[in-house]
């Protein structure tokens, strides 16, 4: 039986953060359960892209420091790192105030950058995967999910923060090769089952909602979870922000290949009471994402979520297509001059939704055209 702590934190107090870190860590045993002195230990954060922790866009700096130091606390030799979706680690990590931390404590920045092929002959949908050098060259892995809605995989918790061990350049071709969201959440979790990271700690403090994962509104959960189980984790996450944990594709097929469990029955929640802790205005900007890339050109049109831009909001940075992974780009300037709003060629937008994920204005945004809401209301259960 998979066990998931559940501690109440109110705020990003460091006090606060490392009684709750602390007292999770104990419940399940204490770091020396899974680290040996003298082991080298990475930890993934989340570090999307370059915001201040009150952007609620990353891993708070409190929650990656409280674990820091109970690992170094029981003798294990820190490094840390991310692939960010945009910028350099360095400066995503400076900026959401992770290097900071990190420099205090004398923890070195992993190599995030370059990789090499490692084959995953297990795997579900994928048989091999370019893992960071910084990712290998360390004996185990800590994941630092933030809880985030996410346009393609609804929410970005504990099995997707893995995709960050990929270097940066080489992830769009994931979304490029795996537009369907069933393939790229299978993906996902052959990653998880190739890194197996030893812990997943949560952090859910204040967490994202809307437009995530990272335009979205910070949303206060008050709340950090911990368990060595990914699926276990995410389908607690789920339900406490009052969504079906067997419609989060990456919970779903996390169960079916083995990863872990997300029925009750095979969970035992341990820590404070979830019936306290239960979020029921959470705004999961549930999406029929299920849809995109089956079908022809003119179903994904009518029914699957489409990116749109705000042309009032845009400040025609191109960031969005420098980030498609579509050639030509779905998005594009309209003019030589590049004055002009980019514009989507939707008969070539994959949905994706990279260039939701990345916009740093939050001028894109989710559609969903009338019939694919219908099928929303009419065909998904709660």
């Amino acid at each position: 039986m998979a066990k998931v702590v559940l501690i109440k934190c109110d705020s990003y107090d460091y006090s606060s953060v490392k009684k709750a870190v602390g007292r999770g860590l104990e419940l399940l045993g204490g770091c020396r359960v899974w680290v040996a002195e003298g082991e080298k230990i990475l930890l993934k954060p989340n570090l999307l892209s370059a915001q201040p922790p009150e952007k609620c866009v990353t891993t708070h700096p409190a929650v990656f420091r409280a674990v820091a130091e109970a690992l170094l606390e029981a003798g294990a030799v820190v490094t840390y790192g991310d692939s960010p979706a945009l910028g350099n680690p360095e400066r995503v990590a400076r900026k959401a105030g992770i290097m900071a931390v990190a420099e205090e404590l004398g923890l070195e920045l992993a190599d995030f950058r370059q990789g090499r092929d490692v084959d995953f002959p297990h795997g579900s949908q994928n048989k091999k995967f370019t893992i960071a050098n910084g990712v290998l060259a360390s004996d185990g892995l800590v994941s630092l999910p933030k809880l985030k809605t996410h346009g393609l995989m609804t929410i970005t918790g504990a099995v997707k923060n893995q995709f960050g061990c990929i270097p940066g350049p080489l992830k769009g071709e994931f979304h490029l090769r795996l537009p369907q969201p069933e393939d790229f959440a299978r993906m996902l979790v052959d990653l998880t089952r190739l890194l197996s990271p030893r812990l997943f700690v949560m952090d859910a403090v204040i967490a994202m909602e809307g437009n995530g994962p990272q335009n979205g509104r910070p949303k206060k959960l008050g709340f950090i979870l911990m368990s060595t189980d990914a699926v276990a984790l995410d389908a607690t996450a789920c339900r406490l922000i009052g969504l079906n944990p067997g419609q989060v594709l990456t919970v779903k097929y996390g169960q079916e290949f083995g990863l872990g469990s997300y029925h009750e029955g095979d969970l035992e929640i341990i820590g404070d009471s979830r019936q306290d802790l239960v979020v029921r205005d959470f705004d999961a900007a549930k999406t029929r994402t299920a849809l995109a890339g089956r079908g022809s050109r003119y179903l994904r049109n009518a029914v699957v979520p489409r990116p749109t831009i705000a042309e009032k909001v845009c400040t025609r940075c191109g960031t969005c297509i420098q980030m498609c992974p579509v050639k030509p780009p779905a998005v594009d300037w309209t003019d030589p001059d590049k004055q002009a709003t980019p514009a989507y060629q939707y008969d070539r937008c994959i949905r994706c939704y990279c260039c939701q994920e990345v916009c740093p204005e939050g001028a894109i945004t989710l559609y969903t055209p009338f019939l694919g809401r219908l099928l929303h209301r009419t065909s998904l259960p709660s």
